[in-house]
């Protein structure tokens, strides 16, 4: 496969462990940050398309697939989580970069840009939550509190042996053969995936993200503004079951630089339904 030729592939010191991080293309600095149970090959379509107008930094975000996984669960929260990404930009010298985050890398990527805005160009949210926004939706809106309602399951101590059992089941209808994805995966693509899910420990280690951002669901509170003087481009797959569209509503009382795209007929991961527009949109937007 063509990215896997090009592609850099680094174990990256960072914050006290190391994040296996791809690095491919050239020009301004691009940095993708993939959700769960995601890793970095989530962005492959996207990659392809932006390599040659961009530099992009692919990690495995902390405990995911190749990354290290520091054991106890509370070496998973967002601000760790956050410390990881500057520590990144900073050991690879990026300077000022653009951010991009699908799913939980959205959530990281929306607390980064409040509290290190002089790092960022730009933000960019594919189908990820406005950390602080979306948990004021959780609390007072119906529809996402029921569409967050997976979360108590995840959050419980057996969910990792609930994904796994049965042959990973689960995750393979969460990301793979969901009827409701028409997304074409090769047998190579599905192999990556189950490589990374079978890593000892990674799908728990994720799963931890949950637990100390929303253990005590809805009722959280958080320490951030949510206040973001960075420019966002949200692009927002509209047949969202998980993350409705109330997440992408009012956002404007956050970030004063806002563009919201919305792509019709496109569930949670429009990187992968809809790459074209994706790709176009954040060139346009960078420039």
């Amino acid at each position: 496969m063509e990215i896997f030729e090009e592609m850099e592939e680094k174990f990256v010191e960072t914050n006290g462990i190391k994040l296996h991080t791809i690095i491919i293309g050239s020009g301004e600095p691009l940095m993708l940050l993939h959700g769960f149970p995601d890793c970095w090959y989530g962005w492959k379509d996207i990659i392809l398309g932006l390599k040659d107008k961009y530099k992009l930094v692919v990690p495995d975000t902390r405990g995911i697939n190749l990354s290290d996984r520091p054991e106890g669960v509370e070496n998973y929260t967002v601000e760790i989580l956050v410390e990881d990404i500057k520590a990144l930009s900073e050991t690879l010298k990026l300077g000022k970069f653009s951010l991009a985050g699908h799913d939980w890398g959205g959530i990281i990527a929306s607390v980064f840009a409040e509290k290190y805005p002089e790092l960022l160009k730009n933000l960019i949210l594919t189908n990820g939550p406005h950390l602080v926004h979306f948990k004021k939706c959780i609390r007072t809106d119906k529809s996402q509190q029921k569409a967050s309602s997976y979360m108590k399951m995840f959050v419980k101590p057996e969910a990792e042996k609930m994904f796994l059992q049965k042959n990973m089941q689960l995750l393979k209808v969460a990301l793979l053969e969901s009827p409701k994805r028409k997304i074409p995966l090769s047998e190579f693509d599905r192999k990556v995936y189950i490589d990374a899910w079978s890593q000892p420990g990674a799908i728990n280690a994720g799963l931890n993200y949950y637990r100390t951002t929303f253990v005590e669901f809805p009722e959280v509170e958080t320490n951030w503004t949510g206040i973001i003087n960075v420019p966002t481009l949200v692009i927002h797959g509209m047949k969202d079951n998980a993350i409705t569209l109330v997440t992408i509503e009012g956002l404007s009382e956050y970030i004063k630089d806002l563009k919201i795209v919305k792509v019709e007929n496109t569930t949670h991961w429009v990187m992968a339904e809809k790459p074209e527009i994706v790709i176009s949109n954040i060139k346009e937007f960078i420039g």
